[in-house]
């Protein structure tokens, strides 16, 4: 069956994945000189909260309904509920905005973005998503359909010599995993500087631990791990733990990380079992 993400769309792991994007994003702006955003699986861009298919799981209840009840103390939490709250101003009260219009929604006049997607229909979406929110975008997102590893490798790389890259796959291919680690070592020989953020989900704690460390062997640059879990990281067939591979991370990401990512997981709770860590895989200063 193919993965549809209007189920998920607003869940605890899209409020993690989120938060950390923008947060990134924030810190390449430190520097006034532009970057290139690349989003190698855009999605549709927006989904309807009110939908049947969201209200089934009622996931985004226990992630961005209910962060966005309260009032967070750390700047990057905060940051992302305003970025949600500008795109719904035009989209609808009851959207939610995925990563390509929440970057769209934050970069500059000096900044670039492409995201690609794979599925044709959801390509379209994507284009009718970016366009209801042009006002609030001063360059303009391009969207393509294709395949995200093999574009990221072709688009390295870019003109600006500054680069963010999310890759948030599905993983519903049996090859999802492998491919990420194919193209990590390939984007980063073309250009070594690049700061790429991966999302994987924890389901099974020992099976993540097993890819990070096949991770950590095949990369030299600079690497985070940050993990959030808010149930027992045990079973294979729920969704436990959201977790981001950062590699060159901007300076002082692993602090501030470390901090809103705790706050979050007080802020959304859990079942008594949860849990949030932020550790280095591969650290330049060692």
């Amino acid at each position: 069956m193919q993965y549809r993400h209007s189920f998920h769309a607003g869940n605890f792991a899209d409020v993690h994945k989120h938060v950390a994007l923008l947060a990134l994003i924030a810190s390449l702006q430190r520097k006034a000189k532009g970057f290139f955003y690349l989003d190698t699986h855009g999605g549709g861009g927006l989904y309807d909260l009110r939908s049947e298919e969201a209200r089934r799981g009622a996931e985004a209840q226990h992630g961005y309904e209910r962060l966005a009840a309260t009032t967070p103390r750390s700047a990057e939490i905060d940051a992302y509920l305003a970025a949600v709250a500008r795109v719904r101003a035009l989209t609808g009260a009851g959207t939610y905005p995925g990563s390509p219009l929440l970057a769209a929604a934050s970069l500059r006049e000096q900044d670039r973005a492409t995201s690609i997607e794979f599925v044709s229909q959801e390509s379209r979406h994507l284009q009718r998503s970016l366009d209801a929110i042009a006002a609030l975008a001063p360059v303009a997102t391009r969207v393509e359909c294709g395949d995200g590893y093999e574009r990221l490798v072709a688009l390295m790389p870019p003109k600006e010599r500054r680069a963010l890259v999310l890759i948030d796959p599905p993983y519903e291919a049996a090859d999802e995993y492998n491919r990420i680690l194919a193209v990590l070592p390939e984007a980063l020989r073309r250009f070594d500087s690049c700061v790429i953020a991966v999302w994987f989900p924890i389901k099974r704690q020992r099976d993540a631990d097993l890819w990070l460390a096949k991770v950590t062997r095949l990369l030299e640059q600079p690497t985070l791990c940050a993990q959030l879990w808010l149930h027992p990281r045990d079973s294979a067939v729920a969704l436990n733990g959201s977790g981001l591979l950062i590699v060159n991370p901007p300076w002082q990401t692993d602090v501030r990380l470390a901090l809103w990512q705790e706050e979050l997981r007080e802020l959304l709770g859990g079942d008594g079992n949860s849990g949030s860590e932020v550790k280095w895989l591969v650290n330049e200063r060692t």
